[in-house]
């Protein structure tokens, strides 16, 4: 029997690991050896998160890719790598350090290089922002703030309830991070997108996204113009930033895994 390719699960600002729940099964049904680890500081449950938010607090960019590269490190075969939103960035740094054999980076935190800055993109992220003292605390939204950033192109029930199943405080340094990424020549944001050898790369983006609009995902492409690695793109126009835990996960799941059969993974 062959080794089951290992595929780990990354998740952005504001959501728990377990929120991949669903997803780790399905991989684990394909033949995939699925997990989703917490970033460093994350409590084991949602309800623990909540009561220990300086826990989470002032873990930087480089902190979890440097969490994630040791999970990583201690397989016996590079992972691919599944990641959403800040999740989906911190996924491209790994694939461009080669310790991943692929990556699908699903509505993708802006990378350095990227200049799009649209207006709901600085409304979703206003909550840590208008403090910046927030830079080194866990930020919790609420429930109009989540529908905001993540449920605007559910109903508002759907909403509520995946607010009230996953939702996390947030570290606000990360945020801070990628704001000032194109002022700082070493910016943690930074990927590199110039990697000729790297494993393949999918991006995808939901149209209706208000945290990270297509218009982010598609400069985040042609950051990578100057590689001959494979880098693809997949729209979903009707879906906002909750493409990954709303009712139609399955399928973001379902095209995810037809990519990798494609690349033969």
């Amino acid at each position: 029997m062959t080794t089951p390719i290992p595929v780990i699960f990354i998740h952005g600002l504001w959501l728990h690991a377990t929120s991949w729940t669903p997803w780790i099964e399905m991989f684990g049904d394909a033949g995939y050896a699925p997990s989703a680890p917490g970033w460093p500081g994350d409590p084991d449950t949602v309800a623990e998160a909540r009561e220990n938010p300086e826990s989470i607090a002032d873990h930087g960019i480089d902190d979890v890719v440097e969490h994630f590269a040791g999970i990583i490190r201690a397989l016996d075969t590079p992972p691919i790598l599944v990641g959403h939103s800040f999740g989906g960035m911190i996924a491209q740094k790994l694939l461009g350090q080669d310790l991943a054999r692929a990556a699908v980076a699903i509505d993708a935190a802006q990378i350095k290089g990227v200049l799009p800055l649209p207006l709901s993109a600085l409304r979703a992220t206003l909550p840590v922002f208008k403090n910046p003292a927030n830079k080194h605390r866990a930020v919790s939204l609420t429930a109009e703030q989540f529908q905001f950033a993540f449920g605007n192109a559910i109903s508002e029930a759907e909403s509520d309830a995946l607010f009230e199943r996953w939702t996390i405080p947030a570290p606000g340094k990360p945020l801070f991070e990628a704001a000032a990424a194109n002022f700082n020549p070493h910016s943690p944001a930074k990927v590199d997108t110039d990697n000729q050898a790297r494993g393949p790369l999918l991006l995808m983006t939901g149209g209706k996204d208000h945290t990270v609009p297509e218009t982010v995902v598609r400069a985040t492409l042609k950051q990578y113009r100057h590689s001959d690695a494979v880098t693809d793109i997949t729209a979903f126009p009707d879906r906002g930033h909750s493409l990954t835990i709303d009712a139609g996960w399955r399928d973001v799941a379902d095209t995810t895994l037809t990519w990798l059969r494609r690349q033969s993974l």
